[in-house]
């Protein structure tokens, strides 16, 4: 799934606007740019694994009462830093869909292991070689 797919419905959101630090002059002390989207992750009716997953993702950013909470300040306006969280979002919604592959036990090989400890006797003898020069 792509983040251009992803479907967020307009009722799941809900978005503030803060003073935010970074670009901007004294601009930055006068209006509030930065936003802070809220999204009710149960609201989007999401797989188990797929909740699992964005939960995962999210880390702090995940709240107890299943909100995930984006704050975009990155750009100097309300609009821009607005698409930016949308974007952002959509990706980890996305990413969140994709199934990782099942890891298969594996051992290594009788050859692999020979090799392993033939390297570690070779380092070995080059460390024991390193002792004190003996004068005659």
């Amino acid at each position: 799934m792509r983040p251009d797919d992803v479907e967020i419905p307009q009722s799941a959101l809900s978005e503030r606007f803060l003073a935010a630090s970074g670009p901007g002059g004294q601009n930055v002390n006068k209006v509030a740019t930065a936003v802070q989207l809220r999204l009710d992750v149960f609201a989007l009716g999401l797989q188990p694994h797929a909740y699992a997953k964005l939960k995962t993702i999210a880390g702090s950013r995940m709240t107890g009462a299943g909100e995930l909470i984006i704050t975009a300040r990155r750009f100097r306006t309300q609009d821009a830093n607005r698409t930016d969280a949308r974007a952002r979002l959509a990706k980890m919604i996305a990413d969140a869909h994709i199934v990782d592959a099942k890891r298969r036990a594996t051992r290594p090989s009788r050859a692999a292991k020979a090799r392993r400890v033939e390297s570690k006797v070779q380092r070995g003898t080059v460390k024991a070689r390193r002792g004190k020069v003996e004068l005659e």
